[in-house]
């Protein structure tokens, strides 16, 4: 297969005339196969056929993960006898949400992650070792493994976690690239220097990372980057999905953003009115995705913050990057009159080598305003520790959360659930009673 589509080379204007095209075969599509965009075109009396061009897009209404969860089944375009594979999303803001997949989806999902881990560097050949759960009905560690296999690279599916296993498998099998979580990198660097692992000179060249961000803004390296690299002299790569896109946004090796794949999704940045962001400013992620057969989205808004940049890149493509994920929409906090993100949050606590856990909780105080508790577990546990970690906050964002200390097994027990597929290093209780 050809890892590196032409259409990501090609001019801006044939790329919107690929998408519009693209555009209205799916529209079609879901007018004659989901009940759930039926109901919302006779609802809003939307002619399909007025919609040609991707400015149209505007006169069509966005829909949301409440859609999703609220009319999970009416998304569905296909019999249950051609869904192959059942996925559900991480219910990070809600209760899950189911998607099927059907062997067409499966084949794009593999496409989109052979031409990102291309993007990233991976060639054919090539041994990679998976430390990402691959069962529990996680999209992603399936996506993985299918892209690699289809690009023709060796696959180790270590899953997450237990660091002595994934270092016995790296020694044993030497793998060139990992993909991973990046603060499990600080584990990992932790227990090769307890245990006398030579890790500098180890096969690894390079982990593509999800879930965490690697870059600022301005694409210089995060406090958790820097953190890695001080360590392990490997490279880096972001890479940026969800299970709604079923489609990534990975760093090339320029690392200037997440390069966006034109066959496979529509993107549009809005505002809080739903407008289009002017250049240069940052606003919600709003998908659509194409090609996808057993639930497609029309204008589903992510609720992600980003940063689209349009330039073209060193690498040649010349398709929209996106930057760094700066929050979830609904995530926002507002603490002290500072507007704040817990990425934001999570990059300060990632930056002491002292912390061994934390987990972010935000509440309303009694008069309804925004609170935030961090709680961490910790090698030292004097004032002088903790009023140093207040200091970095006030240094970095302006003002300092509440910070309570725990021991590092009971706040693990909390971070790492059993029931999870993801660390809760977040919880937002700002909807609850007390």
């Amino acid at each position: 297969m050809n890892l590196k589509p032409s259409i990501e080379y090609a001019s801006k204007e044939e790329i919107k005339s690929f998408q519009e095209q693209k555009l209205r075969e799916l529209l079609t599509y879901l007018k004659e196969n989901s009940d759930f965009y039926q109901k919302l075109f006779a609802e809003n009396q939307i002619d399909i056929s007025a919609i040609k061009t991707l400015e149209n897009l505007s006169k069509l209404p966005t829909t949301s993960k409440d859609d999703l969860q609220k009319n999970n089944l009416d998304f569905f375009c296909v019999p249950t006898d051609r869904i192959v594979d059942y996925s559900t999303t991480s219910g990070t803001l809600g209760d899950p949400v189911t998607f099927g997949l059907s062997d067409q989806d499966l084949e794009r999902l593999a496409y989109n992650e052979a031409i990102s881990f291309a993007c990233a560097g991976i060639e054919k050949g090539d041994l990679v070792q998976m430390m990402t759960t691959i069962d529990k009905r996680f999209m992603a560690g399936m996506a993985y493994f299918l892209g690699l296999r289809k690009m023709g690279a060796g696959v180790i599916r270590m899953g997450p976690g237990i660091p002595e296993l994934q270092w016995d498998s790296i020694l044993r099998y030497r793998p060139k690239w990992l993909i991973t979580v990046p603060s499990f990198l600080l584990k990992m660097i932790e227990y090769a220097e307890n245990h006398g692992i030579d890790y500098q000179n180890s096969s690894v060249y390079g982990a593509v990372c999800i879930g965490e961000s690697l870059r600022e803004q301005d694409f210089t390296d995060s406090e958790l980057s820097k953190k890695i690299a001080e360590k392990w002299n490997i490279k880096l790569f972001s890479t940026y999905a969800s299970t709604e896109m079923s489609t990534a946004f990975t760093e090339c090796e320029f690392q200037k953003g997440g390069h966006h794949h034109p066959e496979l999704i529509i993107t549009e940045i809005l505002d809080d009115d739903q407008n289009p962001v002017k250049e240069g400013e940052s606003g919600e992620l709003v998908i659509t995705t194409l090609g996808v057969e057993a639930i497609p989205l029309l204008r589903f808004r992510t609720g992600d913050i980003v940063k689209p940049h349009y330039e073209p890149c060193e690498c040649g493509r010349t398709t929209m990057r996106l930057g760094p994920v700066i929050g979830r929409k609904q995530q926002m906090i507002k603490y002290k009159g500072t507007t704040l993100y817990p990425p934001v949050l999570s990059d300060l606590l990632r930056s002491y080598q002292g912390i061994s856990c934390y987990q972010i909780i935000i509440r309303k105080d009694k008069v309804g305003m925004d609170e935030i508790l961090v709680k961490v577990s910790c090698k030292d546990e004097s004032e002088k520790f903790i009023k140093e970690v207040k200091d970095h906050f006030r240094a970095k964002i302006r003002v300092s959360p509440e910070i309570e200390v725990c021991t590092h097994e009971e706040l693990f027990r909390e971070v790492h659930h059993a029931l999870s597929r993801k660390p809760i290093n977040f919880i937002d209780l700002r909807d609850k009673n007390y």
